[in-house]
């Protein structure tokens, strides 16, 4: 059948997605663009921070984050993600704007930051369990790559505009603006989100053939053979202890905690690189950054496209993504690359350039390995536990996230004199996260065992 009988709302459904998940990334994203401003002595005008008092207020964000998104996957599930995502985009634009108005006080920014994580926290919880809803198996990798695409267009957006406020506000008013600003973009695409989206058994715009199509997976046909879902089967209850004791929850669990935190060292530290390693100001660093994520969005498409490729030619889903995950796990290897290639005395005003490329390759490969990551719980869990496992995982990606913060603080202060020999020590860490993460979690299932809903739910 041809997509136009077909239908195609699903997409208009992805794209929803991709946008509240660009609002998610753009908000988030402003600190890293403020990180000179807030270490700049109070003297000169800025908050006279220290690079271990960044790191901790982005580790306290994270914290939050990761300890919010466990919980927020388990509400999701029982209220259901329109709700739950609203709620969720309410809550981290409301506090986003609240980040103006705290001042220079390290305390108050952890306090504002870290209820600002809370409301970030159920986005992709909220996303994921949104794509097992409207999407069957075969097409899941390709949504979740394109609205996890959104990190990417989020941190783009920022490189430009928080400089830019910086710029037209002056300093003082920019980094005000830029929260504000950011912030109240989100409640514009609230009004669409509630005008556009429902359930696929309740949504008016859906045609029979998309809902038969998106319910086609043998493991949905018992559940959604009718043009209904069953109401009880929606409303299943799901232990967390019980999730704990699949292997399965675990090899997603690692792979989150393993490389999630490797991205958001990308995101709130690759400006800091850039300016210690290269000489760059605040006013031109936008560009190298819009670079390196607007490469990220091409792996994070494509990337879901790749095990389609591998189940297109028979294989089965499991060989397919694991397959394709070790392609990807490769990849960040060339990171271990980045400081040779950054060294100005080998390759002089090339060396910015080089740099640059070899960081795009792991940021690409990264949203690719991502993509798919996510994907293994729809494929492995029933729709009922995949809000509740994304966010075992999203618990386990933020802790990982404060690790990377820490290092990453701790390095910068340790090695002040000599900045490039920390950075040199983080991009190592960055290449070789990939490859144990995916030997670990091949290690915990080493074949594909997909968990049925009857398992799981409580008697």
């Amino acid at each position: 059948m041809s997509e136009t009988r077909l239908g195609r709302y699903r997409w208009t459904i992805a794209t929803l997605l991709l946008f509240s998940t660009t609002i998610n990334y753009m908000d988030r994203q402003v600190v890293s663009y403020l990180k000179e401003y807030f270490c700049t002595p109070v003297a000169q005008g800025g908050f006279g921070w220290t690079n271990v008092d960044y790191g901790n207020l982005i580790s306290w964000f994270t914290a939050f984050y990761a300890g919010v998104t466990i919980f927020s996957g388990w509400v999701i599930d029982k209220i259901g993600t329109k709700l739950g995502l609203a709620l969720s985009l309410i809550t981290w634009s409301t506090f986003g704007i609240a980040n103006a108005f705290v001042g220079r006080t390290l305390a108050l920014n952890i306090a504002v930051r870290s209820l600002f994580g809370i409301g970030e926290g159920g986005n992709f919880p909220a996303s994921i369990k949104t794509v097992a809803e409207w999407f069957p198996r075969r097409e899941r990798a390709l949504a979740t790559g394109i609205f996890n695409s959104g990190s990417n267009i989020g941190a783009m957006v920022a490189s430009l505009f928080v400089p830019w406020c910086l710029v037209f506000f002056g300093p003082e008013l920019g980094w005000r603006m830029a929260f504000i600003l950011t912030g109240g973009i989100g409640f514009v695409w609230l009004i669409f989100w509630f005008i556009l989206y429902n359930s696929p058994a309740k949504h008016k715009f859906l045609t029979k053939q998309e809902f038969d199509y998106i319910h086609s997976d043998a493991d949905n046909q018992a559940v959604h053979g009718a043009s209904v879902v069953v109401a009880d089967k929606d409303k299943a209850k799901v232990s967390w202890f019980r999730l704990l004791t699949y292997r399965q929850t675990w090899a997603f669990f690692v792979g989150k905690f393993m490389t999630d935190g490797i991205w958001w060292f990308l995101l709130f530290w690759l400006p800091d690189y850039l300016k210690k390693q290269f000489g760059i100001d605040t006013h031109h660093v936008g560009w190298p950054t819009f670079i390196v994520y607007g490469v990220a969005i091409v792996g994070s498409i494509f990337g879901g496209r790749i095990p389609m490729l591998f189940m297109n030619k028979g294989w089965a889903t499991y060989k397919a993504r694991m397959t394709t995950m070790l392609i990807l796990a490769m990849f960040p290897l060339v990171l271990l690359s980045t400081q040779f290639f950054g060294d100005k005395a080998i390759f002089g005003t090339n060396a910015l350039m080089l740099a640059i490329g070899v960081i795009c390759i792991g940021a690409a490969a990264h949203q690719a390995w991502s993509a798919n990551l996510f994907t293994t719980v729809s494929d492995m869990f029933p729709k009922v536990a995949v809000g509740s496992v994304t966010g075992i995982g999203g618990a386990a990606g933020g802790l990982g996230g404060v690790v990377v913060q820490q290092l990453a603080g701790h390095l910068n202060d340790h090695f002040k004199a000599a900045p490039q020999t920390a950075y040199l020590y983080m991009f190592c860490t960055c290449a070789l996260a990939y490859i144990v993460a995916w030997s670990i979690m091949k290690i915990l299932v080493p074949k594909f065992t997909p968990i049925s809903e009857d398992e799981l739910i409580a008697a």
